[in-house]
């Protein structure tokens, strides 16, 4: 998953160097020089997501000797909206809540070891999503404010589950890490911010019995003992 991030955060480094090249210390001009002051203040959020899940193989062998693994090969992006509510609770601490939405799209490929034999599934989740965050900000330099976040974050699948090779669980944790940055605009406040999700349990259904009698389908989860799932999110703040 390293490898397929590492252009999009190139592309987020670029666009916060742009950004700051209009703040550069030769600017006299401070915009919004009370904006962190506030005692609560709220905000929005568009961005995209990334879901790559992670496979732990039991080596389950079927009666006529396969054996199935499942990877996801690529992912494609999909896209969360927010809404944001920020608590100031010292001058290098928020707390932040920011429920929305969020529109993921991932495949798995599920292949045989000994025929090579492939089977794939496309899968499409509508995510509930509940983060909260502690913000701790650096100091500001003229019209920018780097911050880091830790936290955590529930997410709730609410996508129709279908009698397919694979059905996760509704309800997921994850842990949080983010970096991002302020730049004070004249009008408001504009933040990109890069989160990492650890997803903590395991989101496989086990209980299948909507495919129980189909064999071909149910030795796909005979052959996991759990998946977790990672989420990569680039979020556009407007405060």
């Amino acid at each position: 998953m390293r490898r397929r991030v590492r252009p999009l955060i190139l592309l987020i480094a670029l666009l916060a160097g742009s950004l700051q090249l209009a703040a550069r210390p030769g600017d006299k001009i401070l915009n919004r020089p009370y904006a962190d002051m506030k005692r609560w203040h709220l905000g929005f959020s568009i961005g995209m997501c990334m879901q790559d899940l992670r496979f732990t193989h039991n080596g389950f062998i079927t009666p006529d000797g396969q054996q199935w693994y499942a990877e996801t090969p690529s992912w494609s992006p999909g896209i969360n909206v927010q809404v944001l509510a920020d608590l100031r609770l010292h001058q290098y601490l928020n707390l932040r809540f920011t429920p929305g939405m969020s529109f993921s799209f991932k495949n798995v490929e599920m292949r045989d070891f000994m025929s090579g034999a492939v089977n794939r599934q496309d899968i499409k989740s509508v995510y509930v999503i509940a983060p909260i965050d502690l913000k701790i900000s650096g100091d500001r330099l003229h019209n920018s404010r780097p911050y880091v976040t830790v936290g955590a974050m529930g997410a709730f699948d609410v996508s129709k589950k279908r009698a397919d090779f694979l059905q996760f669980n509704t309800a997921d944790a994850y842990l949080t890490l983010g970096l991002g940055c302020d730049f004070y605009l004249p009008f408001f406040k504009f933040n990109p911010e890069i989160k990492f999700c650890f997803g903590l349990t395991d989101i496989l259904r086990h209980d299948r019995p909507d495919i129980a009698d189909d064999p071909e389908k149910i030795k796909i989860t005979q052959s996991l003992s759990k998946v977790k799932s990672n989420m990569f999110m680039i979020t556009f703040y407007f405060e």
